[in-house]
């Protein structure tokens, strides 16, 4: 079984960067597709990111496109979220999560971490 682990989060002001890291034990990191969903309070879970096994594949959320850039180091059984010109909107629980295929489906996710803050000040 999988365990998840996010960090990085934060409080920042409205144009600065994040750099978010999940790292993933207790299971074959190199096989799992991986995602990012946040959710913002009083909010349901949402879709960011998600990357495949091999990052040949990437999807993002239209409201993150171009701004934020999810990659992984299968080495290090990690995986990253990095935000740039991060808005007051962004603010949210992150949250990372493992399944066998690559999906944008919170459905589709069988592992998940605990979470990460961000908080984003105008």
């Amino acid at each position: 079984q999988a365990h998840l682990e996010e960090s990085g989060g934060g409080s920042v002001q409205a144009g600065d960067s994040l750099t978010l890291s999940c790292v993933v034990s207790g299971g074959m990191f190199s096989r799992y597709a991986m995602g990012w969903f946040r959710q913002a309070s009083g909010t349901e879970r949402e879709f960011v990111s998600t990357i495949s096994w091999s990052s040949a594949s990437i999807k993002y959320a239209d409201s993150v496109k171009g701004r934020f850039t999810t990659y992984r180091d299968n080495d290090k059984n990690t995986v990253y979220l990095q935000m740039n010109n991060l808005q007051p909107e962004d603010t949210a629980v992150y949250y990372c999560a493992s399944n066998i295929r690559w999906s944008d489906s919170k459905r589709e996710y069988d592992y998940w971490g605990q979470g990460t803050k961000v908080t984003v000040s105008s």
